[in-house]
């Protein structure tokens, strides 16, 4: 039986490292450190999520807001965007997903701050990702799930270099940042997607197979090198619950060590927002 990668444990001592930091900062600056969430329209799950995140800010003694905009005028939501960037008592700024399909997500990324944006999504920021995490004197902001993932792995003492990571999924706040992640920590990198043929003929290779799919328990066991770290970055929405991308019980035969839905990426990733919140404000005073 795998060993379980538990998200939740290294979160929880996170909320407390976090909480004291946060303490210290706002005391220096006189003001509280604020995120600022940007939404249009109503989805069932990001409003899931964005409850999490309310509550995790709650706790580690944080202000939140959620900016709510209707999905028919991008003019309003880009603006609600421009009025954070130079509010000072905003200390970073997220854009809840999905946008409407219509609109252009590079340019909606553009028009953030770069020293407030926290998910790494402006040009700037994936740009120094890719760089290999500093560009013009200013460290990235990394996206909070690939920051997640290396934290989570890292904890559990996972030697990246050298092994052959696998991932499926390309999306520009995943698959893409990770695959750079891991390149950054010395790991053979392959990037398989919806379009890849024979995908099962890649993942059997993988030492590490991070799985950001979106398509509930896609991997199957026989999709999975024995011993394999398995880690599952989807969260779906289903009937029964939340189900991430793999077949939990029935890879966990097979794989040495797999990450859980609910439980597993998704706490840690929260965790980096708040740590990415903390760097924002670091990076905007002098003070802090």
């Amino acid at each position: 039986m795998a060993l379980i990668l538990d998200g939740r444990r290294i979160a929880r001592t996170l909320s407390w490292r976090h909480r004291d930091e946060i303490a210290d900062i706002q005391r220096r600056l006189g003001h509280p450190l604020t995120l600022a969430v940007v939404r249009a329209g109503k989805n069932k799950a990001s409003a899931s999520y964005l409850g999490q995140i309310e509550k995790l800010c709650r706790r580690v003694g944080m202000e939140y807001q959620e900016h709510a905009l209707s999905a028919s005028d991008r003019e309003q939501f880009i603006g609600r965007i421009c009025s954070l960037n130079v509010d000072p008592r905003v200390t970073g700024i997220m854009l809840s997903w999905p946008l409407p399909s219509e609109w252009d997500p590079e340019l909606v990324a553009m028009t953030l701050d770069p020293r407030k944006d926290i998910d790494g999504l402006h040009p700037l920021n994936a740009g120094r990702v890719f760089l290999g995490g500093q560009f013009l004197g200013m460290e990235a902001f990394v996206p909070n799930t690939p920051a997640g993932v290396i934290y989570l792995l890292r904890n559990y003492d996972i030697t990246l270099s050298g092994k052959h990571a696998v991932l499926i999924g390309r999306s520009n706040v995943a698959g893409r940042p990770l695959a750079a992640l891991m390149i950054a920590h010395d790991a053979t990198v392959t990037v398989t997607h919806s379009r890849t043929v024979d995908l099962p003929s890649h993942t059997r290779q993988a030492d590490i197979l991070l799985v950001a799919m979106g398509r509930p328990q896609f991997v199957t066991p026989d999709m999975v090198k024995p011993g394999a770290v398995v880690v599952d970055i989807g969260i779906n929405v289903t009937p029964g619950g939340l189900v991430g991308d793999v077949q939990y019980d029935e890879v966990s035969e097979v794989a040495s060590a797999i990450t859980p839905v609910p439980g597993g990426i998704g706490p840690v990733t929260n965790a980096m927002l708040v740590a990415n919140t903390i760097r924002a404000a670091r990076l905007q005073s002098t003070v802090a």
